[in-house]
């Protein structure tokens, strides 16, 4: 077991004002370990003196490197054995016309789970960085391998839709060489483009062509609304979050200046969980005695060294996913002797990183008939880094524990105003009911018709009608072993089961499950 917690219960609370909870497995209900399992790696303890664990499949994947084509028949046959938690596709080519392959791992690998986040995993960016690459695999093994025996895994599975990406520069590994763990050979891809310095930049303009491998990587994340992200590198042992660049118009100074984003405590907090759930990173050794040494081992990416048209700095700004950069390896491309005690240094950080995903508040966007609003615009008061809804009019946000200002602007609606609130580990369910900035069109009432046709009395027409805003959610404290259940509503009122464990259903037919019985009038 990893540590020994209470289960706690997931608060969730409306904008009306309801609240009630989904049990969420703890780290107590995390089976990755198990004292009469003989499969249990020794090396790094969790809680106590019980040993860290790793389930592998040696039948189907080793701990060695795989090139492109071993890579794609792993993956091709991976889909084939577990079709109902994985599916692969291709979000495009590299330049020499390699697939850039995605698993997406999940109970419901095919559908999106209306009401539930999309997370990923991008590795091997930088060709010669290898260790993500193979890290990448391991996780697809362990995830759908420990599906049916893990709480914790089935619980993540369930709730989340996780796209791993493992090689997004597979000619730039197809250069790299084996055992080298500096230098530049590979790191490019095949037309000598640096990657992760080819995104659109918000500091400074970004004047290098852009590659086929970004421009696929700028679709997929443009079709598909991510909440978290991870990218996987190698050549230091540290996370690192936004910003990569900063708005000083030089590079030259001898010490780097953090520059931070609004939502520094979030991606602070984010690192700090992939770090001290690591093995080692978060004790900040440096790598070299010449190489810098990072405190609990995170770091503000230009505090580090400052970057134009990183990827991470990318998906923050462009589409509100708030993704990390996670340095795995000292030696960028170790000897795959190695890849086995990488694995047991990263895996607990991997699957805790992801889930994540999971905290601050997350709900839909309605219009008053219930129906989704597709590219509301969002913005958390105070963070002036917005997010949009999907065309299910969902939405979410991770965010610390706090009091919130909701602000919401769509076309063709009154903007509103919602606080509430976040607590630990509870994610917030806030539905937000916009009304329309005009009273919709009355259908017309025809006159007695003459001779010239049809005419429309004017004055037989309904009176426009008058939307007044819905007041203001109230908050109130949440009780972290118990449901908040308001006075306004039945003590018995339940979440209706298919909001929470289900992949069916429309926006609307979920809204109705709650619509008579989670009312709440100030």
């Amino acid at each position: 077991m990893l540590t020994t917690k209470q289960t706690v219960l997931a608060v969730v609370t409306l904008c009306t004002g309801i609240a009630f909870a989904i049990q969420v497995p703890t780290s107590d209900q995390i089976s990755i370990a198990s004292n009469d399992r003989s499969d249990v790696l020794p090396g790094f303890g969790g809680a106590g003196d019980e040993p860290r664990a790793y389930r592998p499949d040696t039948s189907s994947l080793d701990f060695v490197y795989h090139n492109h084509e071993d890579m794609t028949r792993y993956l091709r046959a991976t889909t084939a054995r577990y079709p109902n938690l994985t599916a692969l596709y291709s979000i495009g080519k590299s330049v020499q016309g390699r697939e850039l392959w995605v698993m997406v791992v999940s109970a419901s690998p095919y559908e999106h789970m209306l009401g539930k986040p999309d997370v990923k995993y991008i590795g091997n960016i930088h060709g010669n960085e290898a260790v993500g690459r193979e890290l990448l695999l391991h996780m697809i093994q362990y995830l759908i391998t420990s599906y049916t025996t893990d709480p914790y895994i089935k619980w993540l599975l369930d709730n989340t839709r996780i796209h791993i990406l493992p090689s997004l520069n597979p000619d730039g590994y197809a250069a790299s060489k084996e055992g080298t763990c500096d230098g530049g050979q590979g790191r490019y891809n095949s037309r000598g483009f640096d990657l992760n310095r080819n995104f659109p930049d918000y500091f400074k303009q970004n004047n290098k062509r852009s590659q086929p491998e970004t421009e696929a990587v700028k679709e997929w994340i443009n079709k598909i609304q991510f909440v978290l992200s991870g990218s996987l590198h190698g050549g230091a042992l540290v996370a690192s979050y936004p910003y990569d660049n900063t708005p000083n118009a030089m590079f030259n100074s001898y010490v780097s200046q953090p520059s931070l984003t609004p939502d520094d405590d979030v991606f602070k907090h984010l690192s700090l969980t992939y770090a001290n759930n690591h093995a080692k990173m978060s004790r900040g050794v440096a790598c070299k005695s010449a190489s810098p040494s990072f405190e609990n081992g995170i770091t503000n990416g230009a505090a580090w060294y400052p970057l134009t048209g990183g990827m991470q700095d990318y998906n923050y700004i462009w589409h509100g996913c708030m993704e990390v950069t996670l340095e795995v390896s000292c030696c960028k491309f170790p000897p795959a002797y190695e890849l086995r005690k990488y694995w047991d240094d990263n895996q607990l950080s991997m699957i805790k990183f992801l889930a994540e995903a999971h905290r601050g508040v997350q709900g839909f966007v309605m219009d008053p008939n219930g129906g989704p609003i597709e590219r509301a615009q969002l913005k958390i008061k105070g963070r002036d880094v917005g997010f949009s809804t999907t065309k299910y009019g969902e939405f979410w946000r991770i965010l610390m524990p706090g009091v919130y200002k909701l602000e919401v602007f769509a076309d063709g609606f009154v903007p509103r105003d919602v606080d509430f609130m976040v607590v630990e580990q509870h994610p917030t369910l806030l539905n937000v009911t916009m009304q329309p900035s005009k009273p919709p069109p009355s259908s017309p009432v025809p006159s007695e018709s003459s001779g010239l046709g049809e005419r429309i009395d004017e004055h037989s027409q309904q009176k426009p009608t008058v939307y007044q805003s819905t007041t203001t959610a109230r908050t109130a404290a949440i009780a972290t072993s118990s449901p908040t259940v308001f006075n306004s509503a039945p003590s018995n009122a339940d979440l209706p089961q298919y909001l929470h464990n289900s992949a069916n259903g429309t926006t609307q037919e979920i809204l109705q499950g709650l619509k008579d019985r989670l009312v709440f009038t100030n």
